[in-house]
């Protein structure tokens, strides 16, 4: 009797605990540490590579493109998507991001890199169709002079892509692209005052810039609306970073649950607007990519164990995303 009184408490607090990982939280809490100890451990047999008859090391498959996962768990602290119409961009969702010049390219402003037998970006002339892209597959310096610009699906690319120290990063929960110049959402370093990201791309220069915005906007106005605000955008850019290519993303579908339930996110909204989006691709300076045929299952929607809300990517499969990226990228 005495040992229950004294040890009562705490044997609760365990049983709870426990209870609370196994069935609500599902261990996400530990999926980050899981991680860092994942990744130390292929370093490490990274070290002891095979090699072929000629020295050179075997390279295995990049992880997370097959889209199934590695069944590991993973913090999840991405905030559901808001409506753009009611909701207010979250600005403390963002940690601070540096106002100063990216690191460039050793190519000359303006000048793109033409890899052997790709077709030249500029030559197409007006009217005429544009050439199917080539693309190349890079390491994650090429996303040095990247900035990637979205809501709360981009955040999630800055908390999980293990790019926070490479790229930059003008995202926010709840931005849409009605607002996405005018929200100051940009911490400046050493203040506590934030900039708009129209005067951050001011203040800076890129040669990439990634956009995936769009779930928001789907409860406001019309497809026809939200892609003439997204051409304003584009051309916006343009005139912002004229050296900068373009990569517009398409509308991450949710689950087909989630797109069921008879709100105004659905996945046939969303595809209205992604072929929509496609369009405004010239294959020149403006490139869409859809990473959706990798984590969409046989219905149509997002696959279900690859997110916690139905609308975001859980962490641990932001890898096939940005491995999509890292496979689609215009040298």
């Amino acid at each position: 009797m005495k040992f229950w009184k004294k040890w009562s408490y705490l044997i609760l607090m365990t049983v709870a605990g426990f209870l609370y990982l196994a069935c609500v939280d599902k261990w996400q809490v530990y999926a980050k540490p899981l991680a860092q100890v994942k990744a130390f451990c292929m370093e490490l047999a990274g070290k002891n590579e095979e090699t072929d008859l000629a020295g050179t090391p075997v390279q295995e498959d990049a992880p997370g493109t097959s889209g199934s996962g590695d069944g590991e768990n993973a913090e999840d602290t991405q905030e559901t998507a808001e409506s753009g119409s009611s909701a207010p961009a979250d600005n403390d969702s963002m940690p601070e991001q540096p106002v100063a010049d990216s690191e460039q390219s050793g190519t000359e402003p303006g000048q793109q890199e033409t890899m052997p037998g790709q077709p030249d970006q500029e030559t197409t002339a007006p009217g005429e169709e544009a050439a199917e892209p080539v693309y190349v597959t890079v390491e994650d310096d090429y996303f040095a002079d990247a900035v990637f610009i979205g809501d709360s699906r981009t955040v999630g690319m800055y908390e999980y892509g293990d790019l926070e120290n490479i790229s930059t990063f003008y995202a926010s929960t709840g931005l849409t692209v009605y607002k996405m110049f005018d929200s100051a959402i940009v911490k400046v370093p050493g203040q506590k005052r934030k900039i708009t990201v129209e005067e951050a791309l001011q203040q800076n220069s890129f040669t990439k810039i990634y956009l995936m915005i769009g779930i928001n906007e789907m409860g406001t106005g019309t497809v026809e609306t939200f892609i003439e605000k997204y051409k304003e955008v584009l051309t916006h850019l343009q005139e912002l970073q004229p050296d900068a290519i373009i990569y517009i993303q398409a509308i991450m579908k949710v689950t087909t649950e989630r797109s069921e339930q008879g709100d105004y996110i659905n996945n046939e909204g969303i595809v209205a607007r992604n072929e929509e989006l496609e369009k405004l691709a010239d294959n020149r300076k403006i490139f869409y990519l859809d990473v959706n045929p990798l984590i969409c299952d046989e219905t149509g929607g997002m696959e279900k164990s690859y997110t916690f809300d139905g609308v975001h990517l859980k962490a641990q499969y932001i890898q096939i995303w940005k491995d999509f990226l890292k496979q689609h990228a215009i040298q």
